[in-house]
């Protein structure tokens, strides 16, 4: 027997589509807001010579570098204004997570309501504020230290440029958040994880094209190039697979007797994700790695060793790099299920509306129950995105294969298409429920 919205999803059609003018003008606000993101990505940073940065660039585009840039939707290889991309804000967020869960106040101001969301909201507006101007002015610096085989990158360097490139890189990360906003609020899906999406396949044309090119150089064969795209196809696969992929608990509500009628009997369903944390892990991880190394990775020319001998650990491939990746992936993947998913604060709301799980009494031992399951849930969850993230990166290190078509890279495409997907069936079965109502309304009046 199909369900209320599995029956709505079968009868959605063009016409339907044609009307839903409230998801018209919030898909037409997305695709603005992306072209102007877009955009911001080829506008340089004053001062640069783009051909000695290209040249730079393409000598330590590895390891970490490599996939900054990809997060960036290239606008680190430009160096352009949002070169920083939001990762000094995904930095923020997750300091102020985890000052949350330490300190008493921030917990306390995460209990109430918007007004405190609100709060935080801002707190993280002011960590990106600094972090930003961190890693901006390490850029700056990064930059002036550059040569090529033709001089050197900045073209006039001093604390001139020093100031400009800072606060040009800063305000780049605080317009990117600012659009992220407006898009969660007035567009379709996330904003942040939508702008990352896009930088993500804004370089598929050019890494589907460099991986043909390696093909006809005779760098890789023509078999090996069959099956990258096999890998390629089988890894959306596991995905799709992994991310549907839930643990239906089934929730039993007691009959109550309400004058002559009876309420209640039903049995409905608690689903627990296997992978509740969705793509932060990866993109935390990722950021996390990200933070130090940048200014490394631009020093790797300088002639300093311990920068060096960082950036060549921390190189894709390398085991101390898998190790610290893996790591990460598995902490966040715990840390950020603990945050969106509270056992005992389920098991309370369960008891209070009178509901129970078979077997298990209401209150300390569903949370107990919640808890257990939603820890193996993680576990398996947590594996399943460092192999899916690590094993593809080892083909990258090896065969030179652009990061796009990489593990980190295809999660995260994926997942945010899903979450779209998910979002724009949410606001078409809205447009429909208004509709019925509308026509119930009407028809009343008729009568």
């Amino acid at each position: 027997m199909t369900s209320a919205a599995e029956r709505l999803a079968a009868n959605m059609n063009l016409g339907t589509l044609s009307r839903a003018t409230e998801l018209k003008k919030r898909f037409l606000f997305l695709v603005g807001a992306l072209i102007v993101y877009r955009t911001g990505t080829y506008i340089p940073v004053p001062g640069i010579d783009p051909h000695i940065l290209a040249e730079i660039f393409a000598k330590n585009q590895g390891g970490v570098l490599g996939m900054f840039n990809m997060l960036s939707g290239g606008a680190l290889q430009r160096m352009t204004i949002l070169a920083l991309a939001v990762m000094p804000y995904i930095s923020s967020s997750i300091i102020i997570q985890i000052l949350t869960v330490a300190i008493p106040q921030l917990a306390t101001l995460k209990k109430e309501g918007e007004a405190g969301r609100r709060k935080i909201n801002q707190y993280t507006r002011y960590g990106t504020v600094l972090l930003s101007a961190f890693q901006g002015y390490g850029i700056a610096v990064g930059l002036e230290n550059m040569t090529g085989a033709h001089g050197s990158a900045v073209l006039n360097p001093g604390l001139f440029f020093l100031f400009t490139t800072t606060v040009t890189l800063t305000g780049g990360t605080m317009f990117l958040m600012w659009l992220g906003e407006q898009i969660t609020a007035r567009g379709i899906g996330n904003g942040i994880s939508m702008i990352i999406f896009t930088g993500i396949v804004a370089g598929l044309p050019n890494a589907i094209g460099r991986t043909f090119e390696l093909g006809r150089t005779g760098v890789i064969s023509t078999f090996f190039i069959f099956f990258i795209i096999a890998a390629v196809l089988g890894l959306i696969t596991l995905i799709v697979f992994m991310e549907r992929a839930q643990r239906r608990v089934v929730i039993q509500y007691p009959k109550r007797q309400q004058g002559n009628k009876m309420f209640g009997g039903e049995n409905t369903h608690m689903p627990l994700k296997l992978n509740t944390a969705g793509v932060i892990p990866p993109i935390f991880a990722s950021s996390i790695l990200l933070f130090p190394l940048t200014i490394a990775s631009f020093h790797a020319g300088s002639g300093n060793g311990v920068l060096q001998a960082i950036s060549t650990y921390l190189a894709h491939g390398q085991p101390l790099y898998i190790v610290a990746y893996v790591s990460l992936i598995i902490f966040f993947s715990f840390f950020y299920t603990s945050i969106v998913f509270n056992p005992a604060e389920t098991a309370d709301n369960l008891k209070k509306n009178g509901g129970f799980i078979a077997g298990i009494r209401p209150g300390q031992q569903t949370a107990e129950y919640l808890d257990y399951l939603l820890t193996r849930l993680t576990a398996v969850g947590a594996i399943y995105i460092a192999l899916v993230c690590v094993m593809p990166e080892l083909f990258v290190a090896k065969y030179s294969v652009p990061f796009q078509l990489g593990g980190t890279g295809l999660l995260i495409v994926v997942n945010v298409a899903i979450d779209f997907s998910t979002q724009v069936q949410s606001h078409l079965f809205a447009h429909q429920y208004e509709g019925l109502i509308k026509k119930a309304k009407l028809k009343g009046k008729m009568k």
